[in-house]
């Protein structure tokens, strides 16, 4: 996992690629504010339930993805954002392969 270099530009679903029955994710940004993240999901894989202390924003790049935050499910596709709060249990799961970008904010 590569910190990306400042000051030079970059497309976000170009910057990571798929893996065959498997998750990849790749930080963009890490310091005491926050963290930025690319993931791409093949079709199928998923993230079991969690909750984390800091609110987390989700993009979705590519694909198509059900983001489950307190049992509610929510289908997203490319270009479509929410807001996962802090303190609430949430999972993911590949509709069809895609990649998102995840931020989360501390504090």
């Amino acid at each position: 996992m590569a910190i990306f270099e400042k000051s030079v530009k970059f497309g976000l679903a170009a910057s990571i690629e798929y893996s065959r029955e498997g998750i990849i994710s790749r930080q963009i940004v890490r310091n005491t504010a926050g963290n930025v993240t690319l993931f791409s999901f093949d079709e199928g894989q998923s993230l079991s339930e969690h909750t984390i202390v800091f609110d987390r924003i989700i993009q979705i790049l590519e694909g198509e993805a059900n983001v489950i935050i307190n049992g509610k499910e929510n289908i997203m596709t490319a270009g479509e954002a929410l807001i996962m709060p802090a303190n609430e249990p949430h999972a993911l799961r590949a509709m069809k392969k895609f990649k998102m970008v995840l931020i989360t904010i501390k504090g």
